[in-house]
């Protein structure tokens, strides 16, 4: 896992490409809309690709959305490339799912 810290203007320009991902301090947030059982499914699908590339999101189940904010713990708490990874992994996932952009 890539633990460079990356600059504002390269934080700027990954999150450019992965619409729905906002960033807030140090770490890059998203949420969809599915119901309760279907994220259960949906955060069992991330976790294993975790698993796979050895990189976690802190995840957020309600009746109605997932929310996941990533960040590289070991790292300081800060952004690195291993974020954007993940946050790309989520959204084919997610995708796959049919779990929808969420506004909280």
């Amino acid at each position: 896992m890539d633990k460079v810290l990356l600059p504002d203007e390269e934080i700027t320009a990954r999150l450019a490409k992965l619409p729905g991902w906002e960033r807030e301090g140090d770490t890059i947030t998203r949420s969809f809309g599915i119901r309760y059982h279907g994220g259960v499914a949906l955060i069992v699908n991330v976790a294993d690709a975790e698993r796979l590339v050895g990189h976690h999101a802190d995840i957020d189940l309600r009746w109605d959305h997932v929310r996941f904010r990533i960040t590289t713990h070991d790292a300081g708490h800060r952004l690195t490339a291993a974020d954007f990874d993940l946050a790309a992994r989520i959204d084919r996932i997610a995708a796959a799912h049919q779990a929808q952009p969420h506004n909280p």
